[in-house]
């Protein structure tokens, strides 16, 4: 090869390298530190959003685990005197099963052990397990016909957070931070936090990629907010290095990363630049988010006897208040152990405990405060629970195993209209008899809340044009909608 040739070839091998350790860097570095404030970022697209949206914010309380519908907020009354009984095979209607039930001899019928009452002026049923989100029901709008095709966690949880069951696709949260943009300069636009949770301990594992940004640039992955220590990564200084001192070191690092923009042209490049910045402005912002020592004892106690324990799901709703307060766009909360496949009676109430009062608290807050007219908030999980009993039944305890055909969520806030039950399911909640809603449907109407339309949402990946919602034909939940 002429020698000419061979050094260009090899400048260009190497800029490919330098720049493939700039994008793995910059995602790193994304993952401790909070997004940039490019112009896109700051801006999101420049035709978005598609019209005026009703919500500006939204958080999202995710029951990682799948909670189970016919114990909650999905009452099949029927089913008492159907105790013991086979499940029909024309209800089943030859679905497939998880390998945990597959092998049972029989599949017999387990009637919720929890009484339900009737709440508000639409008279909606709920259960014991959930007094306070009872006071509420006139806030909410119940789907209860909500489906998917997985059927076990992990592609379920990828496939309802980011439109597809396999890893790879960009967030829920990095897709509003892409289109929307950024509301403030000092904090993220999409936090993530994974409290603690008190019902069965063997959970499903979480994955960054639940809240990262796939193909889209790393700046819009989630920043998750930790419960001990620094709240993000390396956010205070080092011993013996003071804010000046800092101040000093991004100024000759920004000088140095300058050059190499100069030479490459590469724009992750000005993208670690401004995500050194955004670090340096939250090593003020995050503390400051983060100390509730200013909030009011009516306040605290509105949200439960946990929420001055640092990594509880309550503390992580009076947080996610905080964050909306400070115009963070998107907030997510990923509460596991919903996995009852035995001992409901044992696990489930700690579950429903754990979250039942953070959660009415929360919209009552963001209620009292004048937030919850433009923020949208869901309730769910990533599939519902089996009317037939996994392992041994009692009228006392049994388990439920993975059920993908129907499962009930709830929203409120921006855009969406108070005091609706949604959709019906048949007598054993096993089959949706009106008004199915699929997940595409559930994220095209989160995005349409916050004024996207969903099928004009979309990236240039590997020669296709993909979008959050998938190429069938899917829409916003017009009956929920304000």
């Amino acid at each position: 090869m002429h020698p000419v040739n061979q050094h260009f070839q090899t400048l260009t091998r190497r800029h490919f390298f330098g720049s493939a350790g700039l994008g793995l860097g910059t995602a790193a570095l994304a993952s401790l530190f909070p997004p940039a404030m490019t112009s896109a970022s700051a801006g999101g697209l420049p035709d978005i959003p598609h019209f005026a949206p009703k919500a500006k914010r939204a958080i999202y309380l995710f029951m990682a685990g799948a909670p189970s519908q016919i114990d909650l907020l999905d009452y099949k009354p029927k089913l008492d005197e159907m105790f013991d009984k086979d499940l029909p095979e024309s209800v089943r209607n030859g679905q497939r099963l998880t390998t945990m039930t597959s092998g049972q001899k029989r599949f017999p019928l387990a009637p919720s052990k929890f009484k339900f009452q009737q709440y508000g002026q639409n008279g909606t049923w709920v259960s014991e397990l959930l007094p306070h989100t009872a006071k509420m029901v006139d806030d909410l709008s119940i789907i209860r016909t909500l489906h998917t095709e997985a059927i076990n966690h992990d592609p379920a949880i990828t496939y309802i957070c980011t439109g597809h069951q396999l890893p790879g696709r960009a967030s829920l949260g990095a897709w509003l931070s892409y289109g929307l943009g950024t509301m403030n300069e000092n904090l993220p636009s999409f936090v993530v936090m994974t409290p603690s949770w008190t019902g069965r301990q063997q959970a499903q594992a979480l994955y960054n990629r639940l809240w990262g940004s796939g193909f889209l640039p790393g700046e819009y992955q989630g920043v998750s907010l930790r419960a001990k220590g620094d709240p993000v990564l390396f956010l205070s200084n080092p011993p013996g290095v003071d804010s000046e001192t800092r101040r000093r070191m991004l100024d000759r690092l920004a000088a140095l990363n300058e050059k190499t923009l100069d030479t490459y042209g590469d724009p992750e490049t000005r993208t670690r630049i401004e995500q050194a910045e955004m670090a340096f402005r939250m090593q003020s912002s995050v503390p400051e988010m983060t100390d509730i020592s200013g909030e009011t004892k009516a306040t605290l106690e509105m949200y439960g006897p946990d929420v001055e324990k640092p990594g509880t799901y309550a503390a992580s709703c009076l947080l996610a208040r905080r964050m909306i307060e400070r115009d963070v766009r998107f907030v997510q909360i990923f509460h596991r152990g919903w996995d009852q496949h035995g001992n409901i009676a044992g696990d489930l109430p700690n579950q429903a405990r754990d979250i039942d009062q953070p959660s009415w608290a929360l919209i009552q807050d963001l209620k009292e405060r004048g937030l919850l007219e433009d923020t949208l908030v869901v309730w769910g999980g990533e599939f519902g629970r089996t009317v037939y009993s996994q392992g041994g039944l009692t009228r006392e305890n049994y388990g439920r195993d993975h059920h993908p055909r129907c499962f009930t969520i709830w929203m409120a806030g921006g855009g969406i209209k108070p005091g609706v039950v949604y959709g019906e399911t048949d007598d054993f909640s096993y089959n949706i008899v009106d008004k199915p809603v699929h997940i595409h449907d559930l994220n095209a109407t989160i995005l349409h809340c916050l004024g996207i339309d969903h099928r004009r949402l979309s990236v240039k990946f590997q020669g296709l044009d993909v979008r959050l919602t998938g190429v069938e034909d899917h829409g916003p939940v017009e009956g929920i909608l304000a």
